[in-house]
């Protein structure tokens, strides 16, 4: 093998072993999450949680805002992973999503939601209320 040989499979070797130095090292948790939404047209949803990374519990704060078809008023508690995250701040950041689901009394709710870090939420729960939504939502969470 020529030197130009060598310097390629070394490269290639250290390009292979930082790539899996990067996946190695994102991690991941368990999350819990409380949701007021409440609208008409234009709705509005406040809440809290925990993000629970490596045995320490970090509280959450949650925000958002839809539009679309939005009626009424609901109270949404999701629990789940969240993967791909070094460290908890990676949780914060804007989510959005499409959802479409209508719940009287009871009802379940499902989700996937990723941030612009990379952090993907896992969520399912239920949801309680009088609410009918086809909607646009975003929604933000970062660390109290």
């Amino acid at each position: 093998m020529n030197g130009i040989h060598i310097l390629r499979s070394m490269a290639a070797a250290l390009a292979l072993s930082v790539a899996s130095v990067g996946s190695a090292i994102a991690d991941g948790g368990s999350i819990t999450i409380n949701i007021l939404k409440a609208g008409f047209v234009i709705g509005g949803s406040v809440g809290d949680g925990t993000l629970v990374f490596h045995g320490r519990r970090y509280p959450l704060s949650i925000g958002g805002l839809s539009y679309g078809l939005t009626f009424g008023g609901s109270q949404t508690t999701l629990r789940g992973r969240v993967r791909n995250i070094s460290r908890p701040s990676d949780v914060e950041g804007v989510y959005g999503a499409g959802s479409a689901g209508a719940a009287v009394v009871r009802g379940p709710e499902a989700v996937v939601l990723a941030n612009q870090k990379g952090a993907v939420l896992e969520l399912s729960g239920v949801q309680k209320g009088l609410i009918l939504n086809l909607d646009l939502r975003g929604m933000g969470l970062s660390l109290k």
